[in-house]
């Protein structure tokens, strides 16, 4: 199983970014996608997930700015980002997980936001 994360970038305070994951099986597979990041200097945290129904939930801190959707057909997993902080610059990684508890991880994708 692979996840190819893509998307990141640097930005402006207050803009926006789209980060993708695709999965290179089917989702379906896996009970719960979900997108981590891990700042400067900080432990890697989790930002959103997505379950196999379409559930979501997200860290406090993005609440109302980011939003993590799915798109089955493609296999893809999606976090836009908006209204972005300096606080929001990490490495943003995909994770997914089996319902058997096996967790698979993408390649980070930087996110640098600039004042």
């Amino acid at each position: 199983v692979q996840l190819q994360a893509s998307g990141g970038g640097l930005v402006q305070a207050g803009g926006s970014l789209r980060l993708s994951c695709v999965v290179s099986t089917n989702i379906f597979a896996f009970n719960v996608i979900s997108w981590y990041r891990q700042g400067p200097g900080k432990q890697r945290e989790l930002v959103a997930l997505v379950t196999s129904r379409g559930g979501t939930n997200y860290a406090d801190s993005v609440k109302g700015r980011f939003t993590i959707s799915r798109d089955n057909a493609k296999n893809a997993v999606y976090l836009q980002m908006n209204d972005l902080k300096l606080e929001d610059t990490a490495v943003y990684y995909c994770n997914a997980q089996r319902r058997d508890g096996t967790t698979f991880w993408g390649q980070g994708t930087l996110v640098t936001v600039s004042s």
